[in-house]
């Protein structure tokens, strides 16, 4: 495939170096929120080029893909740390609200005991909050198929139907009415080729299959437990470049998945790039620098990403920003 676009350095160490985090667009501006560690929301300026350094979490909240809506930024799905550490992180308790105008942090719904995880997808639809997969216990285990719906008019959490596997360190996206459900992993899994026990073994468990919910299919009678057609089903192609915690946004009704981790030494640094309609995968222009545990996001027609880590697992942290252009804009 012919490049559409290439990536290029625009912004290099003027921010907190991270990784884990998010990386997410509310009224024109562009916020790195959480990873590892203390670290501030910074604020960036497309405009201007421009960086600022906000406040901090409320603590640590790191493994998480953050939506904003009607101006406020929510964080649904996030790991903290916990008394026993590495690897056995726990599940925020609640969404968590940041306020970018204020610079303020609240405590949003409580999520119900029983689906509460880390690391898994989260989006919002049609004024309604969503979180898909994600594990139990930080690195250690319970990878799930949970599909939940917040919503925010009545206040009210409702389970939807599972998705066809279990996926954690992935990130979902909706485009023309469909939810899709790519890269990722389960880190739940522990075992090396001989059926031995082998912690890092997830690193390899790299999960290819994309799975797509069509909403305008949804049959589902929440309580009932009824539908007449399952809405999920598994596209014929899979991810080309099996990896974990990559970055996904769409532009011109193709989607960009970008990045991740896997077993080899170093994050990925490619570009596969989904056609929806077609759905077929092809390889565009790859990262300057490969990164996994970040987020992408889509601004003004040009891709945007920030941070992460530069090699499998926690480390180095990066600092750069780069900036994907299509070669028509």
């Amino acid at each position: 495939m012919e490049n559409n676009g290439e990536w290029e350095v625009i912004d290099e160490g003027n921010v907190t170096s991270r990784h884990e985090n998010s990386f997410v667009e509310c009224r024109g501006k562009l916020y790195l929120i959480g990873g590892r560690g203390d670290r501030p929301v910074e604020e960036y300026n497309p405009d201007s080029n421009t960086w600022r350094r906000l406040s901090n979490p409320p603590f640590e909240i790191h493994h998480f893909q953050a939506v904003a809506y009607n101006g406020l930024i929510y964080i649904a799905g996030a790991m903290t740390d916990s008394e026993r550490g590495f690897p056995f992180e726990k599940p925020v308790e609640n969404v968590l609200i940041y306020d970018p105008e204020q610079n303020s942090w609240s405590k949003g719904p409580e999520i119900p005991q029983g689906r509460r995880r880390g690391s898994c997808g989260a989006f919002v639809y049609h004024d309604r909050l969503y979180m898909l997969g994600g594990i139990i216990e930080g690195h250690n285990t319970g990878s799930v198929t949970w599909f939940d719906r917040y919503d925010f008019s009545t206040d009210t959490w409702s389970i939807l139907p599972d998705c066809p596997r279990g996926r954690d360190h992935f990130q979902a996206i909706v485009v023309d009415n469909r939810l899709y459900a790519i890269g990722g992993r389960d880190t739940s899994f522990h075992k090396n080729e001989k059926g031995e026990y082998e912690f890092s073994a997830f690193f390899g468990a790299t999960i290819r299959e994309v799975d797509v919910y069509d909403f305008t299919k949804e049959e589902y009678f929440v309580g009932k437990k009824v539908h007449k057609e399952t809405p999920w089903r598994t596209l014929a192609e899979r991810l080309p470049v099996g990896t974990a915690a990559g970055s996904i946004v769409s532009i011109r009704e193709t989607i960009y998945y970008i990045g991740g981790e896997s077993n080899q030494q170093n994050a990925h640094s490619e570009t596969q790039c989904l056609d929806i309609h077609t759905q077929k995968w092809q390889f565009d222009a790859p990262l300057q620098t490969g990164r996994h545990g970040t987020s992408a996001l889509e601004y003004k027609g040009s891709i945007y990403i920030a941070s992460g880590s530069g090699g499998k697992g926690g480390g180095p942290e990066l600092s750069s920003l780069e900036r994907y252009r299509l070669n028509d804009s």
